[in-house]
């Protein structure tokens, strides 16, 4: 694993939640693990990994990702074998 993955991985499952991840770490960090990442509309994606598909929202104007989407990732992660 890239060391920039690790980083993410590591931000990712920080306490307290971190608010200043940057989305396209975590994008990459999706790829990374095998995700199939389709555009919907507006600001949103379409993420297939482990099996399951999960929407979410790109941020803006701020590229970093807010606290509640880093949770729910972070319990997504973990629930797929996926931790620092």
């Amino acid at each position: 694993m890239k060391r920039k993955h690790t980083k993410t991985i590591e931000l990712i499952f920080k306490r307290p939640v971190s608010g200043n991840i940057k989305w396209k770490e975590i994008e990459a960090l999706f790829l990374f693990l095998g995700a199939e990442i389709t555009e919907r509309e507006g600001s949103r994606i379409e993420v297939f990994l482990f099996g399951v598909v999960r929407i979410f929202h790109r941020p803006h104007p701020s590229p970093d990702t807010d606290k509640g989407a880093v949770s729910s990732i972070r319990k997504w992660l973990e629930e797929n074998g996926v931790a620092p």
